[in-house]
Parts: structure tokens; sequence; C-alpha cells
């Protein structure tokens, strides 16, 4: 079902402002429990301890080869998604991964993460010719680098699925893995989620709790900017 087919009887009942205001304050109180069970988790991550890295991983930049290190660009923190843009990825080499690309279209403005030190950065298989074109077409504007060899996505749990690892060094530039998220628990990287979860229609999937008659669709309907209709 498309949003031009939803009909009149499958949208939110309609009441007086005075109700609507009641069961706003209602939802609002229940988002604000919500926003300080998050930050509660985020303080608990926060606690999570480090393991070292030991092995060197080894990638190509821009400018030629580097190793994990050179990756924080001189900061102390450093945020990797592992990008699925390969020969086994459909449209290879004029395409990525589209749920890849869906989430590089989410990438903020990095000024503000480098400045709290902190340097976020994509990987790939693929050549920096290859990356560069797709950069370009795509419009983003990411250090993206190659990886050499599998031994990093085997190590760091992204050989067969996309994910976020994070690290830090210490002053004597030893790297510690601390944090690795996959799935859905990278959805906080993705804000059309959010903006969808504002509106009676949802994110129109099928394992949605939603009221009957309203727009459903399997998942992983999202994917490359400019292949919508």
């Amino acid at each position: 079902m498309t949003v031009s087919s939803v009909p009149d009887r499958a949208l939110p009942p309609v009441v007086p402002a005075a109700e609507w205001a009641a069961a706003h304050e209602a939802m609002l109180a229940k988002e604000k429990a919500l926003t300080r069970a998050r930050d509660a988790l985020a303080a608990e991550r926060r606690r999570m301890p480090m393991t070292p890295v030991e092995a060197d991983y080894r990638f190509v930049g821009p400018d030629g080869e580097v190793g994990l290190l050179d990756l924080f660009a001189g900061r102390r923190q450093l945020v990797l998604y592992r990008f699925f843009y390969q020969p086994d990825v459909d449209g290879w080499p004029d395409k990525g991964c589209g749920g890849c690309s869906f989430f590089a279209d989410h990438v903020p403005n990095l000024a503000h993460v480098n400045a709290r030190d902190t340097t976020f950065a994509m990987v790939s298989p693929a050549d920096q010719d290859k990356i560069a074109a797709l950069t370009e077409r795509m419009g983003w504007d990411v250090p993206w680098y190659t990886l050499l060899g599998d031994d990093f996505s085997a190590d760091f749990g992204v050989a067969e699925l996309f994910g976020i690892n994070v690290f830090i060094h210490d002053d004597r530039d030893r790297v510690y893995r601390t944090y690795f998220v996959t799935a859905r628990g990278a959805e906080a990287f993705t804000p059309t989620w959010s903006i969808l979860d504002l509106t009676p229609l949802g994110r129109q999937e099928e394992w949605e709790d939603t009221p009957a008659g309203r727009p459903r669709s399997t998942p992983y309907w999202w994917g490359r900017h400019d292949e919508y209709p």
C-alpha cells in the first residue's frame, strides 16, 4: 500500500485539542524516561573495559599504505565503519551495498565529531580509485580506506555484515578496541528512522506494531538515494 492509497479510516482518531494535549503530555513523560534510560546506557558504555589491538593491520589511503593508528588522523578516538564495496556487491563497481550507502548518506559534517578529538572513517576492500569515483558520484565526503587482506574484517566482526568498531589509543600510541555494534544497533547513526518514527505511518514496515490499514512493506526497502522512483 502506498501513502496515497491510505484510506481515511486508517488514520489516527480525531479528538478535541484538550484531549490531544493530554495524550501528548502522557507520551512526553514516556519519552523523557527513555531519554534518561539512554543517557544511563551511554554512561555504562563509557565505563566498558578495552582490549589491546595487537596485530599490525594495514590499509591504503589517498597517500599510500598506512596502519590502524594512522586512521586516527592525530586524534585520540577512532570510529570505523566497514562499508561493503567489493566485487560480490550487486552493481559493482558502479554501486556500493545499498544498506551501506543508506548509512553513508547520514554521516554528518565531521568537523563536529573531529572537534571532540574523534575521527570517523570507513573501510572497504575496493581500491582507492574506485572509492574516489563512488564518493564523487554519491556526494560523500568521508575518509575512506582500502582494506589490505581479510584479517581486520575477520578479527573485528565485519567479514559478513557491516559494523562499527570504536578504538582509542594511549599516550604511547597503543591502540585499544572499546566498542562494537552492528545490525539495528547502528540505527542511532541513521536519523531517517528517527524522523519516520515521529509520524503516524511510521517506517511502514511489516514488523512494526501499527494500526490496521496503514502502509506496510518488507524491510530493506531503503537503498541508494539516486535509485528511488
